[in-house]
């Protein structure tokens, strides 16, 4: 079941964000954070670090490492 909640959540990120990554980030950050409480703000914070540093857009960094 969590899978199919995760697919759901990431299916609407990706639905629903435009702009590039960057934009994706508030997306992301709500999801995760804020409505489904699977990540704290300090861990999403390093894992915005982390896909900044890495090569590649930042939104499709990001995603593997919240679920």
């Amino acid at each position: 079941m969590i899978y199919l909640e995760l697919f759901y959540t990431f299916f609407i990120i990706g639905l629903f964000g435009f702009g590039g990554g960057y934009g994706m980030l508030s997306l992301i950050q709500t999801e995760t954070f804020v409505n489904h409480h699977w990540l704290s703000y300090a861990k999403f914070t390093n894992i915005v670090a982390v896909s900044q540093i890495t090569t590649g857009p930042i939104g499709i960094n990001s995603a593997p490492l919240c679920a």
